[in-house]
């Protein structure tokens, strides 16, 4: 397949989210990220249109996943069209390495390495580092990109074996562990916030108040949005004295 044709697809990536719907979340997205490859593999006729509604589907990841799965798939129907693959077989690798992916990346992008960008660059921005923060964001996101490229590329000649090596990488665990460093910035962004002056029962007025909205989020049917403007509204009202 010619390098026009798989860039064409890996730019795609970056937009399959901005055709999310609530029937197949982000398929639209995805067999647009799919179809030029498709066309060069399937030039013309049904099986074309097979091919198309195997992939219209329902379809979720995290959209860091996207380019890597883009890459599988395409390394899949490659060999769906010279017979060595039953069609059958792309239908199954949607159905668990998809929703395998997307609660890895929710768990190690989303939930870890996101928030560790978020909390440094404002302990840094806060601190007078600005120069700093702004060299942090500007390499984490050509890492990003690099990353996307990689996981396209291996997708793409290494299919499905590549999850292999991925399991190698032990995500879930370096997830839990960047959590725990993320806890010790949220305690150090606290203090660099926190009013000076302010005495011990604020302290504890705080830290009872925190405690007791992780617990209304994850333990009382509450919605988040309610309790942050109860929280807002009760700091106003403590701090206007």
């Amino acid at each position: 397949m010619d390098v026009k044709t798989l860039f064409k697809c890996f730019m795609r990536t970056y937009i399959m989210g901005s055709a999310f719907n609530t029937r197949g979340l982000q398929n639209i997205g995805l067999i647009y990220a799919l179809d030029p490859a498709l066309c060069r593999i399937y030039p013309k006729g049904k099986r074309l249109q097979r091919a198309r509604r195997r992939h219209v589907r329902l379809y979720n990841s995290h959209p860091f996943w996207n380019p890597l799965l883009v890459g599988i798939f395409i390394y899949l129907e490659g060999k769906t069209a010279k017979g060595l693959l039953p069609e059958e077989a792309i239908g199954k690798v949607k159905s668990t390495v998809v929703y395998t992916l997307s609660a890895i990346g929710d768990s190690f992008f989303g939930g870890s390495l996101l928030v560790t960008w978020a909390l440094g660059t404002m302990l840094l921005w806060l601190s007078g580092y600005k120069g700093a923060a702004g060299t942090i964001t500007g390499l984490a996101f050509l890492f990003l990109q690099v990353f996307k490229a990689y996981v396209f590329y291996m997708g793409l000649t290494r299919g499905i074996a590549f999850l292999n090596r991925l399991k190698s990488w032990n995500l879930i665990n370096w997830g839990a562990a960047i959590k725990l460093f993320n806890s010790v910035l949220m305690l150090i962004l606290v203090f660099v916030l926190w009013p000076r002056g302010a005495g011990c029962p604020v302290f504890i007025a705080f830290f009872l108040g925190v405690s007791g909205y992780a617990y209304a989020v994850f333990r009382l049917p509450v919605f988040r949005e309610f309790l942050l403007a109860v929280a807002f509204a009760a700091a106003m009202i403590i701090f206007s004295f």
